[in-house]
């Protein structure tokens, strides 16, 4: 029998990092995988595959777009689809590989096989069982579907099988309104299907800002997305070579149906937790199928532990991470901390959307005073010379201290330029001091600063 300070089940972004933590700081660790690859749902077919075609595809619209304007002539390319997915394959290789050579390179051990817990201190895969001080829960989640709608992943198909479609749909129905549904949608779209996405809300990206949504709908709209939105799927009958979707408005009941070569079902998804024992040990549960756990991250059963999207909170990979990192400092015997205010949301269409900490609405319904510095980014030169100039950034601060709050971004490179303002609020900054910090011209960046100067005396160029 092996034995191991710790064993972490699931190699995705919680269990990996969270494993090479432990190991630089000087515990026995192996990781349980049973996927032929590690990385997890994220790496393999999730994060990085859909951000690797929502590459491709902005190219080809540039192309198409934007690129006669330049004084780029020329045919706009054709789409090799082989292609395009064999490039999307190879940069998920490359990750994780990555993650391979930085398990050796750390001197994890990988127990291949699916993981279970006969009992506490013990980690059974295949017919070995394995000893462990302490044991980490980091298992992920599932896709979900919703009642009268049955998955094939050919003609009905998950986030999973929307990455490896046989060819680009000519008419696609997306189910959902969120991260996931708009970036497919994205994708499928510049690709030339004509997509509508049904959204049970009165709003697509739900949480978002009420400001971005809006405007996230709109810029998606003149891309070609269509919205279909406060209506319930009732169902989704396929055949060889169709699918159809019914739903139900719900301001009047009237029924629409939607033909479909491919139906993406993004409903959301929820932790995966089966076949680990959790009922036979006793391991306390949250009414939704989560993991229930302390602020150590610690599981009702002692020493075992669980992190990511098998808890409570937004299943986001940098989420998991974190906390992956928290719980090793743990179980080193230090101090494990996660700012749960200041974790960002992205959702990667383009124009990207970004956010961080509380929303304008939130606050006032908590009856908290705030003040909020907005700025178009029609005023910004860089993104107006890169045909990127619709969006804006917004600002939230206290209104008697000037403490950031929140800040939400629609527009070019938002999922990179949220971190300045998650930096600032780490550090507990005002309005005032980010818009007193001196940034390059021209760069996306100056349109933060110009939120920020907005929660004062005003923005410069608007």
């Amino acid at each position: 029998m092996a034995s191991y300070d710790v064993i972490i089940i699931g190699a995705g972004p919680g269990g990996y990092v969270c494993a090479i933590r432990c190991a630089q700081l000087g515990l026995k660790t192996a990781v349980v995988e049973g996927r032929e690859t590690l990385g997890g749902t994220c790496l393999n077919v999730g994060c990085i595959p859909s951000k690797a075609l929502l590459h491709a595809t902005h190219a080809l619209h540039e192309a198409e777009h934007d690129f006669a304007r330049m004084g780029l002539k020329g045919k706009s390319p054709s789409v090799d689809w082989p292609q395009m997915q064999a490039y999307k394959d190879d940069v998920v290789g490359q990750n994780t590989k990555g993650i391979e050579f930085l398990f050796k390179k750390n001197k994890i051990d990988w127990l291949k096989g699916w993981g279970a817990i006969p009992a506490p201190g013990r980690v059974k895969v295949g017919d070995e069982v394995h000893e462990a001080k302490n044991i980490v829960i980091a298992t992920g989640s599932e896709s979900t579907s919703i009642p009268g709608v049955e998955i094939d992943e050919k003609r009905v198909v998950s986030s999973t099988g929307a990455l490896s479609l046989a060819k680009p749909p000519r008419k696609m129905v997306v189910i959902g309104a969120g991260v996931i549904g708009l970036e497919m949608g994205s994708v499928y779209a510049r690709l030339g299907a004509e997509v509508t996405v049904v959204e049970y809300l009165d709003t697509i990206a739900p949480g978002m800002d009420g400001d971005v949504q809006k405007t996230l709908q709109r810029i998606l709209k003149k891309q070609g997305l269509q919205f279909i939105l406060g209506a319930a799927v009732q169902g989704v009958t396929s055949t060889r070579t169709r699918a159809r979707v019914t739903c139900q408005l719900k301001k009047d009941g009237s029924q629409t149906v939607l033909d479909a070569d491919v139906v993406l079902v993004a409903t959301g998804r929820r932790p995966f937790t089966d076949g680990l024992g959790l009922d036979a040990l006793g391991v306390t549960m949250t009414e939704r199928g989560q993991i229930a756990t302390d602020a150590h991250w610690a599981t009702s059963i002692p020493g075992i532990y669980a992190i990511g999207d098998a808890i409570a909170g937004p299943m986001l990979a940098h989420k998991a991470e974190d906390e992956g990192m928290a719980v090793a400092e743990v179980l080193a015997g230090r101090q494990g901390h996660v700012n749960y205010a200041v974790i960002p949301g992205v959702i990667y269409t383009t124009p990207e959307v970004a956010s961080v900490g509380e929303t304008e609405t939130a606050l006032k319904e908590a009856g908290r005073a705030c003040k909020v510095g907005k700025f178009p980014y029609m005023g910004n030169a860089r993104a107006k010379a890169v045909f990127q100039a619709e969006g804006f950034v917004k600002i939230i601060a206290d209104a008697r201290t000037d403490r950031i709050l929140g800040a939400h971004i629609i527009g070019p490179a938002a999922g990179e330029l949220i971190h300045e303002v998650c930096v600032a609020m780490e550090f507990g900054a005002s309005a005032e001091d980010l818009a007193l910090t001196c940034h390059a011209h021209p760069t996306w960046s100056e349109a933060v600063r110009e939120a920020a100067l907005a929660c004062g005396d005003g923005a410069i160029h608007a």
